[in-house]
């Protein structure tokens, strides 16, 4: 069985043994002329390719990021959703298909399926589009590839899955007439009716289960899915943010005290829990924008990699779990953890659609962040260190945008800004960054600061490292280099870890 996921080349036949398909070694000798015409002759008599669109010409499932991109677009369509699957999957399909059509130039074809069929069509196969998605969204996809003779779809009536589509392909062709490309358990009935089956982004299980009822013509590699495909759209390296609720036990000296660090380790956790829910949340809503997005089509949901139910129950677990862990902490905690939830899906839905106002409101989620880190530990927080934190991300918050802007060539979709917007985001989140500094100059020789310091002048060197810190960041900008959130950037980049280094000298000297 052929599992490397390349169809086979037009000048080598396949041989079936046992029903399994193999490609013979290099060094064995052709096949005679006699043999080379029975393979052909055989393929002669099943002239029909049937191909299924939903996770086998395509990653991924039509209906499900219709749905989501509805809701999104029409929050009210929820409960339209609900009424139209009352009347039968079928008529689902065909009023989400109505009220938006899939746009076919965007969807995650499998390049390997795309390139058997059309291997197909060049030794004259009759290919058959036969998928349980809509007729109207089957049409746009088949007029986009330009491969089918034919489109057999659900029309709003008849669901055509399982063995609906097996005997409407039995009646157009006859048992054993057509080979299908199919990719679950769904399609078993079909490939029962079939002559041949090409099994598709399948694990191995399938393809036996399969091979019991046809003879297996080819099996192409499934996708790299399932758990490595959601722990990184989780995205983990961005749990590095939530280290936030540690600042206020650093700022009060209190990092080694029980009552105070273990509330906020277990605060640190539910942040955790709370932003993959949301990672995944946002990846679902994005799903057009991320495809159309030199780097960000590659991740997993918007690649077809991890499959929308599997997405949307993952983040439903993390977020009742981030929930329950700050309950633990305190009531407090979690009403601030619902509100950074609430105002995140408020940023992914509508905010981040507002030039400046996306600004703000990232500055403000990492605020929440301290907050919630004083909360859990019981710490009062010093409006110094609020003002401070306020302007030093509202400037990474620029420096963000900036770097968005900058690698567009024009308007960015999903977003308010175009590439005119580059220099007027550069003078803006410079001028955070010098008040960031002035603020913590201000704080330096404030009185408060001998509370905590007993040497508090040493503090003043903290304002050249900070200052040096952020203007290299911006340079950085300005030359296009930076292609990703800055402070990934900065956790990546050794030069960052030399500032925390000579900003932790300075701090115990002054201690």
């Amino acid at each position: 069985m052929i599992d490397d996921g390349q169809p086979f080349p037009a000048s080598h036949p396949a041989v079936v043994v046992s029903r399994t398909v193999f490609r013979p070694h290099r060094k064995q000798r052709r096949e005679d002329d006699v043999h080379t015409q029975a393979v052909n002759t055989a393929d002669a008599l099943r002239p029909v390719v049937c191909v299924d669109l939903d996770g086998t010409l395509i990653h991924g499932d039509v209906l499900w990021e219709s749905a989501l991109a509805l809701v999104r677009d029409r929050p009210v369509a929820l409960v339209w959703l609900v009424v139209w699957a009352l009347k039968g999957r079928a008529y689902l399909k065909r009023q989400v298909a109505r009220h938006l059509p899939v746009d076919a130039k965007q969807l995650p074809y499998r390049a390997d399926v795309v390139k058997l069929i059309e291997q197909y069509r060049v030794e004259g196969r009759t290919l058959v589009l036969a998928t349980a998605s809509d007729e109207v969204n089957a049409q746009r996809v088949a007029q986009h590839l330009g491969l089918f003779s034919r489109v057999l779809a659900s029309d709003g009536t008849t669901n055509l899955s399982g063995s609906v589509k097996a005997d409407l392909l039995v009646s157009e062709y006859g048992v054993g007439g057509f080979d299908y490309l199919g990719n679950g358990s769904v399609d078993m009935p079909v490939w029962k009716a079939a002559g041949r089956a090409i099994v598709v982004g399948a694990d191995s299980a399938l393809s036996r289960g399969v091979s019991r009822l046809v003879p297996v013509h080819l099996v192409l590699a499934p996708a790299r899915r399932g758990l490595p495909a959601l722990v990184r759209a989780m995205r983990p390296y961005q749990w590095v943010k939530n280290l936030l609720v540690f600042l206020p036990l650093l700022t009060a000296h209190a990092l080694l005290d029980p009552a105070a660090a273990l509330p906020a380790i277990v605060a640190f956790g539910s942040f955790c829990f709370c932003a993959s829910a949301i990672y995944l949340a946002n990846d679902l809503l994005d799903i057009e924008a991320d495809r159309a997005h030199a780097r960000k089509r590659h991740r997993p949901i918007a690649a077809g990699e991890l499959d929308v139910p599997v997405a949307i129950a993952a983040s439903t677990i993390l977020a009742l779990c981030g929930l329950v862990s700050a309950l633990l902490v305190s009531a407090v905690l979690a009403v601030v953890l619902a509100i950074y939830a609430a105002v995140t899906m408020g940023y992914s839905l509508v905010f981040k659609r507002r030039p400046v106002l996306d600004v703000f409101v990232l500055a403000g989620l990492y605020v929440l962040r301290i907050v919630a880190g004083g909360v859990a530990s019981g710490i009062e927080l010093s409006t110094w260190l609020l003002a401070f934190a306020l302007f030093l991300f509202l400037s990474l918050a620029f420096i963000k945008r900036h770097a968005e802007v900058s690698a567009a060539s024009g308007d960015i979709p999903g977003r308010g800004y175009s590439s005119d917007d580059r220099s007027w985001l550069q003078q803006v989140g410079l001028i955070c960054s010098m008040m960031a500094v002035l603020v913590l100059a201000l704080y330096v020789a404030s009185p408060e600061v001998s509370v905590l310091y007993s040497r508090p002048r040493i503090l003043w060197l903290l304002c050249p490292v900070l200052l040096f810190w952020l203007t290299d960041l911006w340079f950085r900008a300005s030359r296009r280099s930076l292609v990703d959130d800055p402070i990934l950037v900065a956790v990546r980049d050794p030069l960052s870890y030399v500032v925390a280094a000579l900003s932790a000298v300075v701090l115990f000297a002054a201690t």
